[in-house]
């Protein structure tokens, strides 16, 4: 019994202070990109509103997904009805489904507006603005017509002890427990994120190209120009790079869980609260991966950097 409350303990810090760190980095990163939009507009770009939107998404999946797992750390019983696990279930799977297809859209957005001049697809740039915004709606669309089905086939949990297929969670778990066909639906979910993934990995290849051969150009070239600067399009190249690099990875661990999780014939309630923290790792660094490269934090670092700088030098010489 102590060790279990000791366990408990350990794990309901660990995930409060995801929830905080994660809340925190994509509610920061949100308020500077507001700051930007009406105090510093020569710094927006387009590209901005759909980091916006991430931050959105990201800021909901961590909420939704954690708060109920901290809870069943602290034991407390019957934290959800059928109304709330619905509710909580659905908000969770439409906006992880957001932050996935948002992280795609970036993803292409960026391998588009990198793309030569003299390339077959340059054509494609005149119609980013209209194209991502369609393509923004459409995930909303799919997302509420793929995850409103899971309105009716989660339940709150009937009790303690669950043997066979099917979705469990602290409080929760899917209508069909136990039935052979409980796992079509997350066949539909995980056909739904591979379409996502497969070109999230398509782009970045073709990203990862590019740059090599920007890199091989610049050594040719033997421009300090070109080799000590990154323009604004590389950095955000870089930094799409990694989102996707860290989503890919993150998304099969947590996808490897929950299968795991789901045709194991005894379910381990640590195991889920463990996927849970999977499952928000990327929403949880995203913001500051972000922020690695965000034009007005870098340009606000140098500024510092050159000020104190300044003021060493004065108290050098003074």
């Amino acid at each position: 019994m102590n060790i279990m409350l000791i366990s408990n303990s350990s794990l309901s810090v660990f995930l409060i202070s995801q929830l905080c760190v994660g809340v925190i980095g994509n509610t920061s990163l949100f308020i500077l990109y507001i700051y930007t939009f009406f105090f510093k507009p020569h710094f927006k770009k387009l590209i901005d509103l759909f980091f916006m939107h991430l931050t959105i998404a990201n800021v909901m999946t961590i909420i939704f997904t954690l708060v109920p797992d901290i809870v069943a750390t602290f034991d407390v019983p019957n934290f959800l009805d059928d109304v709330g696990c619905k509710v909580v279930q659905c908000t969770y799977r439409i906006f992880r489904g957001l932050s996935i297809s948002t992280t795609c859209i970036l993803s292409t957005f960026q391998a588009v507006t990198v793309t030569p001049s003299n390339s077959q697809w340059v054509w494609l740039k005149h119609k980013l603005s209209t194209w991502t915004f369609s393509f923004l709606l459409c995930s909303w669309l799919i997302n509420l017509a793929i995850y409103g089905y899971m309105v009716e086939m989660v339940i709150a949990k009937t009790n303690s002890t669950k043997v066979g297929h099917g979705y469990t969670h602290a409080y929760c778990q899917n209508r069909n427990f136990g039935n052979k066909n409980s796992g079509s639906f997350l066949s539909i979910i995980f056909m739904h994120d591979l379409l996502y993934v497969t070109i999230m990995i398509w782009t970045s290849l073709y990203m990862v190209i590019l740059l090599y051969r920007h890199r091989k150009r610049a050594q040719y070239l033997r421009s300090t120009s070109l080799s000590s600067q990154q323009s604004p399009e590389l950095r955000a190249t870089h930094s799409i790079l990694l989102l996707v690099s860290c989503f890919v990875i993150l998304y099969w661990l947590n996808n490897f869980i929950t299968l795991y999780g789901f045709y194991a014939q005894t379910k381990i309630p640590r195991l889920e609260a463990m996927n849970a923290f999977w499952a928000t790792c990327y929403p949880t660094i995203c913001p500051f991966l972000i922020m690695k490269n965000n034009k007005l934090i870098l340009h606000f670092t140098s500024s510092f950097s050159a000020l104190r700088m300044t003021c060493f030098q004065r108290a050098r010489h003074g």
